[in-house]
């Protein structure tokens, strides 16, 4: 039974609630940042990293002592959705993400097939997080572009009702989303916000922002925070900001 428990707990920490993006093409290259920011336990590896050098990374990372956010946003028919989750579950990280539009059939396959993954390996599961639209999109590109009638909160709201509904851990959202998805998804439930951007960093191609404090007092569980602290002129010292801003 204890290899169906997920090894990542709720964060008490400051630090335990900001979740750094390793966007980066090399193993290499994100290791030295990984060693240049000692005090940073959560890490996200996503597409580029990935697939650039594959597993690699994950085994690096974890041998470290760190916790892993694999952001790979898996999103295709059930079938599909459910190999990718039983692989992935192998690995042994703490957060998986799928796209919640992929509907719930495919969510509570990706769930299940997860946790036959991780058992096989004897490591705990992934807790998957479904995206419920990404934090670039805006009201205008919803409604012109892709031909969603539904307010963008709206939507938002019923990706995540989606994704409760078929077992997920949480959802990944715009921290604009988190004081109403808290509310009606309960406490228990992860929110998981990218689009944070301290009042002194550049907002960047994210459409949907928020302040690290603002986003935890409107209920985020784990910030995901990239260039303002990996382009910052002290990395360390922007991280440091951020914690004593949310502490």
């Amino acid at each position: 039974m204890g290899i169906l428990l997920s090894a990542l707990k709720s964060p008490v920490l400051p630090a335990e609630r900001i979740i750094v993006p390793l966007d980066l093409p090399t193993v290499t290259e994100a290791l030295a940042l990984v060693d240049a920011l000692p005090l940073v336990s959560f890490w996200k590896v996503g597409l580029e990293l990935f697939v650039s050098d594959g597993p690699a990374i994950l085994t690096a990372l974890k041998a470290r002592g760190k916790r892993i956010f694999l952001d790979l946003k898996f999103h295709d028919i059930p079938n599909t959705m459910a190999g990718a989750c039983r692989a992935a579950g192998r690995y042994g990280v703490d957060l998986l993400t799928v796209h919640a539009p992929a509907g719930k059939a495919a969510l509570v396959v990706a769930q299940a097939a997860v946790l036959e993954g991780a058992a096989l390996a004897q490591v705990p599961p992934p807790q998957i997080v479904a995206v419920t639209l990404l934090t670039s999109i805006q009201s205008r590109t919803l409604a012109l572009e892709l031909k969603v009638p539904l307010e963008l909160t709206d939507y938002a709201l019923q990706m995540a009702l989606l994704a409760q509904e078929a077992g997920l851990a949480g959802v990944v959202c715009s921290p604009q989303e988190a004081a109403q998805l808290r509310l009606i998804c309960g406490a228990d439930f992860l929110l998981v916000c990218p689009g944070v951007r301290p009042s002194w960093a550049a907002q960047g191609d994210q459409g949907r922002v928020m302040t690290p404090g603002d986003a935890i007092a409107a209920g985020a569980s784990y910030l995901v925070i990239g260039r303002p602290i990996t382009q910052a002129a002290d990395p360390a010292l922007a991280f440091q900001h951020i914690c004593d801003e949310i502490a």
